[in-house]
């Protein structure tokens, strides 16, 4: 029997760290041909994430530019896969969430009349500005797609209500999947401002804080708030990996550069990343990923954000909404500093994003969608 030959794409940070361990899984798979194909919509941040699982993509667009545009983005993504895609013939690609690359590499796959695998399908928050442009690309790739692996139930319910019925797979998350690769328990950093923590004897609260909704007052806003708190609690002290781009560093070093308590470091790699996660108190973050990674560490996540599209979390109690104002955001964060009990009934809360099979389920769905297997796979459930 020919092998199916399975090319997955992605271009970003975190697609990369979600998309790896299914890489690797597939790669395992005698009945699948893997192929990987990377955009580098982001460079440097997507290459460390590469080198920490080990993975040599096959095809690699390079399509990074200063100062590029979400359309600049598509147009280069779009053409560049377009070829590949003609040149290798795949019988199904796989794409990841809502990023820009994700939604030209599932454009590109219907133009090529080739199926389109979506991972971490069905996540809404039905606003189509917010977060932009994910939101809206995560709907136009659904209705592109063939196969939909969908983290919960609620998000299959969600492709449901749209029409979305057929090649819909409740998967769990592969971002848990990715963590048993990543989460070390003696790690040290290569930043030295993080080796000199002393995680004994001070709170950590790790921070992120980068969405293009954000930009402008809500970020100033959200930052106030930071500063507020790290003044308030001497105990406390904040790292913040700050993302590279102008608009986010700029606002960041203005507002938090002066404060004693707060660690404003380059951006980590992914393992770091996660290393520092499993030592820190809590998290606040405006990041989709960090909402379901946090809570599979214990770590109690408070969004800097007006919605989410992490509906579960919310439920489950794993996170709370902080939104973007700054009195509310440092009134739920004292109460996590201050209150045990509300600490705690966060902390222990069940997550209900995966029990890291996801990558499992995703590759034996595709091979019962071909044929292969002669029953399709189980549903997750938390």
């Amino acid at each position: 029997m020919n092998k199916i030959k399975v090319m997955s794409v992605f271009g970003t940070r975190p697609e990369a760290i979600k998309m790896a361990p299914l890489v690797l899984e597939l790669k395992r798979r005698a009945e699948i041909e893997s192929l990987c194909c990377v955009t580098a919509q982001h460079r440097e941040m997507l290459d460390s994430v590469l080198d920490t699982f080990g993975i040599k993509a096959d095809f690699d667009l390079n399509i990074m530019q200063q100062g590029q545009t979400v359309s600049d983005i598509t147009a280069r993504a779009l053409k560049g896969l377009e070829e590949v895609f003609l040149s290798e013939k795949p019988d199904l690609i796989l794409v990841h969430g809502d990023t820009t690359t994700a939604f030209s590499g599932a454009l590109a796959a219907f133009y090529s009349q080739i199926g389109v695998g979506h991972v971490e399908a069905g996540l809404r928050t039905y606003d189509k500005y917010s977060p932009f442009p994910e939101e809206m690309n995560r709907k136009l790739i659904g209705s592109l797609a063939d196969l939909h692996f969908c983290p919960t139930e609620n998000n299959a319910k969600n492709l449901e209500k749209e029409g979305i019925c057929k090649g819909v797979f409740i998967t769990g998350n592969t971002v848990i999947d990715a963590m048993k690769y990543t989460v070390a328990k003696e790690k040290r950093f290569t930043d030295e401002t993080l080796n000199s923590l002393d995680f004994s004897r001070k709170r950590i609260v790790l921070m992120t804080c980068h969405r293009r909704e954000n930009y402008g007052e809500p970020m100033e806003s959200i930052f106030r708030a930071v500063r507020r708190l790290a003044e308030a609690f001497p105990d406390t002290e904040f790292v913040y990996p700050v993302h590279p781009s102008p608009a986010v560093r700029d606002t960041a070093y203005r507002i938090l550069g002066g404060s004693e308590s707060v660690r404003l470091v380059q951006p980590l790699e992914t393992s770091e990343m996660h290393c520092l996660m499993s030592r820190c108190h809590m998290v606040m973050t405006d990041s989709g990923g960090l909402q379901e990674e946090a809570p599979a560490l214990g770590k109690p996540v408070l969004v800097l954000r007006r919605e989410t599209e992490r509906p579960e979390a919310v439920d489950a109690g794993t996170v709370k909404l902080a939104g973007v104002d700054e009195d509310e955001i440092f009134s739920l964060a004292e109460e996590l500093l201050t209150s045990r009990e509300s600490y705690e009934r966060m902390a222990r809360a069940v997550n209900p994003y995966g029990d890291g099979r996801a990558c499992q389920r995703i590759a034996d769905a595709i091979l019962w969608s071909f044929g292969v297997l002669p029953s399709k796979p189980a549903d997750f459930r938390p």
